[in-house]
Formats: structure tokens, sequence, C-alpha cells
């Protein structure tokens, strides 16, 4: 099947394994209504398919993603918000829902919407280069697509409010010490290391076993998630807002935004 925005491929090695590659380097492998339904077709694909044993994801170019494409979501409005969010987490719950091992192979960006897409992958192997977290506050948006309902459950809730509410981004040590990726390795070998993980499994786990066993510990994260419609509607509200427009003028503007005040709710 041809894609305009993803490249599915088997694995030079061993046709057990399937690369999806977010595939539009010159914007960082931004996601975007198209790439998500043709991520979300090619993982249908994938889990359907006898051959292929486990699923790499991964970005071409200099970048893993990162994240929604603003420029996207600013001009939508609210309905266009909800449509996005479908689109989106259509991919993110067939990430968590396969019996097939998916692997995240993360090198430089890795943030926003692109490191939730990691967070629900089984394992994620990183190279050095690599830079994680959650910026969404700085444009003005809510982390809500699962990285606020995920990162308390990884790296605990006060880890968790730091990084979502500075937005600061962490190193690929960083994150392995505090438990958001499983390996870290030099660039150039992170394909090497992310194909040995997913041979190791498949070469020696019961597949029925692991299914089971995916299927307990996405029982945590779904208690996490029970207030995923409300999540939607909110984040959509979010981005049809003249906040959210404005930081994110400045943002693809290079300028300073200007800052608001923070409110409380007493009278």
């Amino acid at each position: 099947m041809t894609y305009e925005r993803i490249i599915v491929e088997k694995d030079v090695e061993d046709e057990r394994l399937l690369w999806i590659k977010l595939n539009y380097p010159e914007r960082l492998n931004i996601l975007h209504l198209k790439m998500l339904n043709e991520f979300h077709e090619a993982l249908v694909e994938a889990d359907k398919d006898d051959v292929v044993q486990a699923l790499l994801v991964t970005g071409v170019g200099k970048a893993f993603s990162a994240g929604a494409d603003v420029k996207e979501l600013m001009k939508g409005d609210f309905e266009q918000g909800l449509r996005w969010m479908k689109a989106y987490w259509r991919v993110i719950e067939i990430i968590r829902e396969t019996g097939k091992p998916v692997i995240a192979a993360v090198k430089g960006a890795c943030v926003a919407g692109g490191h939730e897409i990691a967070m629900v992958c089984d394992l994620v192997v990183a190279g050095r280069s690599a830079k994680l977290g959650q910026p969404e506050i700085l444009v003005g948006s809510t982390a809500m697509g699962v990285g606020v309902q995920l990162l308390p459950l990884i790296v605990g809730e006060k880890r968790a409010r730091e990084m979502l509410f500075t937005g600061r981004l962490l190193s690929a040590e960083e994150a392995y010490r505090i438990g958001l990726v499983n390996r870290v390795v030099e660039d150039e070998k992170v394909e090497e290391e992310t194909r040995n993980l997913a041979t190791d499994i498949i070469d020696n786990a019961s597949p029925q076993a692991f299914r089971v066993m995916k299927s307990g510990l996405k029982f945590w994260t779904d208690l996490a998630m029970l207030n995923m419609m409300i999540a939607r509607d909110i984040t959509s509200m979010v981005w049809a807002s003249e906040e959210f427009r404005e930081r994110c003028k400045d943002f693809l503007e290079k300028r300073k935004t200007k800052p608001r005040k923070f409110t409380g709710i007493m009278p």
C-alpha cells in the first residue's frame, strides 16, 4: 500500500519486523490529519498481517515527531478539533490494543503528541540525541492527548507536574533515569537495538502470555483515561480560543509571547 506521509517497510534482516516511519522530515514529522489517518491504516494492516510479529515505530530524518501540526489546529474550529482528536486516539488505541509488540525507536525531537505516541508503545529505545517531553503549555495547548493521563503513572505525579507545567524537555539519559525510555544507545545504534529487542521478545516470549500481560497492564492506564471524552471536548475548546491562536502565532513567528494573568476561582 502506498502512503504519502508514512513509510511502511519490512526490516531488511527479518521480515517478521515491520517498520512504520513518520515521513514529514522537513517539519520534524509533525502530526496532521492525513498522517494520522495513514498511520492508523498502516497499524490496522500490520495487526492483521500474519507474517508481521512486531511493529517498530520511528521517524524519518532528525526527529521522531514534534507533535501536532499547530498550523492545522489554529486554523480549525471546535468541530475540527474533535475530528483531529478522534483520528489521533484511533492511532493511540490500536498501539495499546494490538497483541504484537510495538517498540518506538527515537532520535531527536520526541515531544508533545509525538512523545505521547512513544509513551503508549510497549517499549522505547532512544538515541542520545533524543529530547523528550510535553511542551504544549508553552503554545497554550493541554497535553491531554494522553500526556496528562500517562505521565504521572510512568514518572510519578510531582515529576509529571514539573514536566507539564514548565514544558521542559529531557535528554535521553534523564528520560531513562525516570523510566520514560527503556534503553539509551548512540544514534547510529538505535535501529539495531530496536531490532534486537523486538527479536528477543518474538523469539522467546509466549504470544498468548504477552497478549494477556499487555491487556493487564492496559487496565492501569485505562483507569487514567476515564476522562478522555471530557479531555477531547475541553482541548478542542482550547484550540478554538483566542489565547491558543495568539501563542501559536508567536511560536511560529519565533516571538516571545506576552504574559497573561493567572486567575483564581474565588469571587
